[in-house]
């Protein structure tokens, strides 16, 4: 789909003789089944009444409206405030942007009842915080730190890019390396020797394990508060205004960070979904984005029945992308990991960062949760732990969780077959004997304290 954008430019005055402007009603006066003709004659008629509004946008609008051009027409006539589109700009500054929703008919804010805009082979393109949250999993916060606190973060984390590194893994057979550098960050000393001995990536530990930065640590409070503010505002949304089945009614604390450099259009990362293992399901991640603008890619996952004539194509629905400037707070809320993909692509070209160059400093925090820990897990015939996944592709167990090993993710190394169901309580706590070690653990723990 075209990019939903408003550009601005001179509007022509009509001339004083020009007749009464054309209304729906004197379209369908002459041909009254309007509403069911193709596209093309429906974007028409809208053009007809509308000359003065680009096509791009009178498509999405119809898409909007689910193909009514009367509910387009009306929507248009009657804008819903006085400001025009062509002079609300966007955070990123980059274009002008109306809020599609300020023009469907009957949108509402609620993610799960609102109408899909997305078509098969299309993208479509959202700026607007409105529009994010609407038809997306996420939320978006623009300007999220003050302008020096941003800056000084960004030119903080700039001094640790140049010793990243690019994660090397197995997939299909093949040795690959992860197409951007990244590196982890923990809070303390004590988790960096956790995180080294007993957590494991890939089906490796890892080395380069560092403690949050001072301005990292500095922000996380805000982060903090801001997630869970935006999970709160969520949740009233959500089917009876409850949180979904296995999302945890903790409080989010962001305790871990990958901090991703993404140097140049060129670089980027593929659809995927976050790894559930140490997170627990219905995960939320945290995301704040420093320096150049990148687009942040997202597709819903729609599952196949197990005849593969039946098989579903994986762009079925569409995409959408959201812009991310710099100093933005994307959330991706609990529906995302199980139900939705995830992406950066690739940028053609870009606008070079005033402090950043060509570079994308991404830092995404993460909640690492207690009863998730490696030795809380099954463990396969390896002897290690293994890792959490969810079913997404088969209708017949959609949405089913399951531990597996991973061994076989690491270079020169292979796997076994352990496979395992797994099964949570309505707040994700894993339904397992392993709890009951982890709190006889805490037991012990209190009565030393004491």
């Amino acid at each position: 789909m075209e990019t939903f954008v408003s550009r601005k430019r001179r509007r022509l005055s009509p001339p004083p003789d020009r007749p009464r402007k054309p209304r729906f009603d004197d379209v369908k006066a002459v041909e009254p089944s309007v509403e069911e003709d193709s596209t093309e004659v429906k974007l028409a008629v809208l053009a007809s009444l509308h000359p003065y509004v680009e096509q791009s946008v009178l498509l999405d609008l119809l898409l909007a409206n689910e193909g009514s051009v009367e509910a387009t027409s009306q929507g248009l006539s009657n804008p819903r405030d006085e400001q025009s589109p062509r002079k609300r700009s966007t955070v990123a500054s980059l274009a002008y942007q109306s809020s599609i929703s300020r023009f469907a008919s009957q949108q509402s804010v609620n993610a799960s009842k609102a109408k899909r805009l997305t078509k098969k082979g299309r993208t479509l393109h959202l700026y607007s915080p409105e529009d994010v949250a609407t038809h997306t999993p996420c939320s978006i916060i623009h300007n999220f730190l003050r302008p020096d606190e941003a800056d000084a973060l960004l030119e903080e984390l700039l001094e640790e890019v140049p010793s990243f590194d690019r994660a090397t893994f197995k997939l299909f057979d093949n040795v690959v390396q992860s197409p951007h550098t990244a590196c982890f960050y923990v809070q303390s000393v004590e988790d960096q020797e956790k995180q080294k001995t007993e957590y494991l990536y890939n089906g490796s530990y890892l080395t380069d394990i560092r403690q949050i930065t001072p301005h990292m640590r500095r922000i996380s409070p805000k982060v903090q508060d801001a997630v869970n503010g935006a999970v709160a505002t969520r949740i009233k949304h959500y089917p009876g205004g409850k949180k979904l089945r296995h999302q945890s009614p903790k409080a989010w604390i962001p305790n871990a960070a990958f901090v991703n450099c993404y140097d140049g259009g060129e670089e980027s990362v593929g659809y995927h979904s976050d790894q559930l293992t140490y997170l627990g399901p219905r995960a939320i991640i945290g995301s704040l984005s420093l320096g150049v603008t990148r687009e942040f890619r997202v597709r819903r996952i729609v599952p196949r029945e197990d005849s593969p004539s039946t098989s579903t194509p994986i762009d079925s629905e569409g995409q959408i992308a959201i812009h991310l400037p710099h100093n933005s707070l994307l959330v991706m809320h609990a529906e995302m990991q199980e139900e939705w993909k995830h992406a950066i692509a690739p940028a053609p070209a870009i606008d070079p960062h005033p402090i950043a160059g060509r570079r994308r400093i991404n830092i995404t925090y993460r909640d690492y949760r207690e009863s998730f820990h490696p030795r809380y897990t099954p463990r396969c015939a390896c002897g290690l732990a293994t890792v959490l996944r969810v079913v997404q592709r088969k209708r017949e167990n959609w949405g089913r969780y399951f531990w597996i090993c991973h061994v076989g993710a690491t270079p020169g190394k292979e796997g076994c077959t352990f496979f395992q169901w797994a099964e949570f309580d309505d707040d994700g706590e894993p339904k397992d004997i392993k709890v009951e070690e982890k709190r006889r653990d805490e037991t012990q723990q209190q009565q030393q304290r004491k």
